[in-house]
């Protein structure tokens, strides 16, 4: 297990480029398996959930070759369904919650898949029905295998078109169903659809593969089943939470840092949300500048009201953001409700900040109310285990904040959704040591 010796205090100065988006690249990963053409993908972030999806397509058979330094191509041709039955394949899928979007892809083509119970963040219940249920319209079988504990999906006759609304607008629950639909015979329509850039960018290059789909960007989807697909190239979007992370990383330790090429036009309401805690952005073409601040204030509502900043399926606000936002908060001047809506255990990491001297009241599991300190009184340095990928994020900006040396466990949590997080701020001024 690694660890991030971080010497807090020091201002950054620089700028500072996205990585590409770990969740959109999971999605386009599993579309891979859609062809047994070539698809090519640029922007490919290095981190962990990307590279062990990467290594589990090449284990299943799908040829991988590295084109460039964040680009790849892969060639599904001939893929090996019997590893699927091996304790191999499902001691790894099992570690990555991201695999579950392998079942649409195998069920459109081969008519088989299996589901062990995936891994990932552990924040609370994240159910599955919604892949389950949709999968299941489209005329698919789900058996439980006890003895094996893994679930045997099978579409002995085919997928076919059907009609469905959502329970959820889950967003790898949608992007598993559009995957399955875009070869079953007939149209799918699909109510309450995830609409995020990344199911966007997964709609689109569906598109270029030769899919029908009509309602890109809206939570109405149309697909019309087509009998193949073809290979496609595509680039993936920047990272929205790192371009999150960044903002209140600056803010939180009074830092100027821009932030280039980070497409403005896919971040919706993430840079106005920061804004309503203080935080100062420049828009400047499609870079953000966030200037050095010694104070930043947290607005209230217009009739006085302590200001409420809560999670929202998309446009609303990202869900991975509420971590970070809530540590910049702390800092702030003012007062805030922090509400986490979609997961129960996100916000159980603020006991490490209530250690390091920030001022906040755990409510309940969902909520959480930040008494902004208004940098009257520096958190002080912690020695602190990461839980997820979020929550280790906030827990680094807090450090990065604090006086004194801090001490983050467990930091393989933050490399599975950050590429190279320490050598990037390291080099516009930040001090974290990598030991082992």
């Amino acid at each position: 297990m690694s660890t991030f010796v971080v010497e807090g205090g020091h201002r950054l100065c620089g700028e500072i480029v996205p990585q590409g988006a770990k969740n959109e690249a999971l999605e386009i990963l599993c579309a891979t398996l859609l062809t047994d053409d070539e698809v090519t993908i640029h922007n490919l972030p290095d981190i962990l959930d990307v590279n062990n999806l990467i290594a589990l397509l090449k284990d299943m058979g799908v040829e991988v070759t590295r084109t460039g330094e964040s680009s790849c191509t892969f060639r599904a041709k001939d893929i090996n369904t019997t590893f699927l039955e091996s304790p191999e394949f499902c001691t790894k899928m099992s570690k990555l919650r991201g695999s579950i979007m392998i079942i649409g892809p195998m069920l459109a083509r081969y008519g088989y898949a299996i589901l062990p119970k995936p891994g990932g963040d552990k924040i609370g219940r994240r159910r599955l029905d919604t892949h389950f249920l949709g999968i299941m319209k489209l005329g698919a079988t789900f058996e439980y295998n006890a003895s094996r504990r893994l679930y045997e999906i099978k579409a002995e006759s085919g997928l076919h078109g059907e009609y469905m609304l959502l329970d959820e607008a889950s967003v790898t629950g949608t992007a598993n169903i559009l995957m399955a639909a875009v070869l079953a015979k007939g149209t799918t329509t699909i109510y309450n659809a995830a609409c995020e850039p990344y199911l966007q960018q997964l709609s689109k290059m569906l598109v270029a593969m030769g899919a029908k789909i009509d309602g890109i960007g809206s939570n109405l989807l149309t697909i019309e089943g087509v009998e193949c697909l073809h290979g496609c190239e595509h680039t993936i979007l920047p990272d929205m939470i790192e371009v999150g992370s960044f903002i209140g990383m600056a803010a939180m330790t009074g830092s100027d840092v821009t932030l280039k090429n980070v497409s403005i036009k896919d971040l919706g309401i993430i840079p106005d949300s920061f804004r309503r805690l203080g935080i100062k952005l420049e828009v400047v073409d499609d870079d953000i500048h966030v200037p050095s601040q010694d104070v930043y204030e947290i607005e209230t509502f217009i009739d006085g009201s302590i200001m409420t900043i809560a999670d929202a399926t998309w446009p609303g606000l990202s869900p991975d953001l509420l971590s970070v936002m809530l540590v910049v908060a702390t800092q702030a001047k003012g007062c805030v409700l922090i509400h986490q809506k979609m997961f129960e255990s996100r916000l159980f990491f603020v006991d490490k900040l209530i250690d390091m001297g920030a001022q906040i009241i755990l409510c309940d599991p969902h909520r959480a109310a930040v008494i902004g300190l208004g940098r009257r009184d520096a958190l002080r340095a912690a020695n602190m285990v990461s839980p997820d990928i979020r929550a280790g994020i906030a827990l680094l900006i807090a450090a990065m904040s604090a006086r004194g040396t801090s001490y983050i466990h467990n930091i393989d949590q933050i490399d599975r959704g950050y590429q190279d997080i320490d050598k990037r701020l390291n080099a516009i001024g930040a001090n974290i040591i990598r030991t082992s």
